[in-house]
């Protein structure tokens, strides 16, 4: 984890999810997580929009999309899922914590990807799953 005094990134964070949540309720691990059917050590988040438009909309519910700026409560790390296992350095600004993070807003609009976007994605997702490929390291 990151050391307070050596912040890796100062947001702002966002948390995009399709779960309906309020201000101030806290974001913890240790939840189903909105990709796969198994509980999450840690709670992950961006500090770019694209990052967490993706979450919204490739999260595993039919309910609507959100995107929630978020406070980081304690130390986080980069996401190992994205940096350097497939994009060099972090480009997309991601990051994981096993402390809460705490909704400060919700963003009322955003643009969505492209419906051709987002199934392009499905599909990738889909053909890495069934090479098991598609794994997060939690």
């Amino acid at each position: 984890m990151n050391d307070k005094k050596d912040v890796l990134d100062n947001g702002p964070f966002f948390h995009g999810t399709k779960a309906e949540l309020k201000i101030g309720d806290l974001l913890e691990p240790q939840h189903l997580s909105n990709y796969q059917d198994e509980k999450s050590n840690y709670i992950y988040f961006t500090a770019t929009l694209d990052a967490a438009k993706w979450g919204a909309e490739l999260a595993k519910s039919k309910s609507k999309e959100r995107i929630y700026i978020v406070e980081p409560l304690d130390d986080f790390e980069n996401d190992p899922n994205l940096t350097d296992k497939r994009f060099p350095g972090n480009p997309t600004r991601s990051y994981r914590s096993n402390s809460p993070l705490k909704i400060i807003a919700e963003l009322s609009s955003w643009e969505r990807h492209s419906d051709e976007e987002i199934n392009h994605m499905l599909t990738s997702l889909k053909k890495l799953s069934e090479q098991g490929l598609n794994v997060i390291y939690d």
